[in-house]
């Protein structure tokens, strides 16, 4: 009977670790959003928030955002307190909707709140992307549910939203990893 060689061992270690970080790679080549800051602030009786994502798409949605796709983000916030169970209820769980279209006859991109349809439009897709993930302002709670002495976090995350997409190109969608666009959950501390 033989045994492993040392190099053998070692080889084999290398080449998996090599096709974990190739995969890895080509995930982050495939597009991903990031939640890169979140700010909070009490204004009167409440608190806002301002939160900065970075929206990377994958170059099938930007792609289909090209030919007149419109493409909705869900960013999912909680507000919990730090030392809370997680099946006890958060303070605050809200989805915010916004959609990214292109409108070909004008030649420019749109930014739209949803539901409310508030649109700001842009020249460019980059500046149209870096705009969709720029939000100041958000009402979070109001200052009287907070209790002085306790710490309290933000739970962000933001996601493609394929049940938006339209039918025909929703079963390719779920299929795809280029489609499965998520910034996972990212805490942030409520200043207060």
């Amino acid at each position: 009977m033989r045994g492993l060689s040392a190099t053998g061992g070692t080889r084999r270690g290398r080449l998996t670790l090599g096709w974990i970080l190739l995969l890895l790679a080509w995930a982050a080549l495939a597009g991903a959003f990031s939640v890169t800051s979140v700010v909070t602030r009490p204004e009167g009786n409440l608190y806002l928030m301002d939160a900065r994502l970075a929206y990377r798409f994958s170059e099938a949605a930007l792609e289909a955002l090209d030919n007149g796709v419109p493409l909705t983000v869900d960013v999912h916030l909680q507000v919990r307190q730090k030392s809370a169970w997680m099946w006890e209820e958060s303070l605050v769980d809200r989805h915010l909707r916004y959609s990214i279209r292109y409108q070909p006859l004008s030649e420019r991109y749109q930014v739209v709140e949803l539901p409310d349809g508030a649109k700001k439009s842009f020249v460019s897709r980059d500046a149209a992307i870096v705009a969709l993930g720029e939000l100041d302002g958000v009402p979070l709670l109001g200052r009287d549910r907070i209790k002085p002495g306790q710490s309290y976090e933000i739970e962000l995350r933001a996601a493609l939203d394929i049940e938006a997409l339209p039918l025909p190109l929703r079963p390719m969608a779920y299929l795809k990893p280029s489609w499965k666009l998520s910034s996972g959950w990212t805490e942030w501390a409520l200043q207060h």
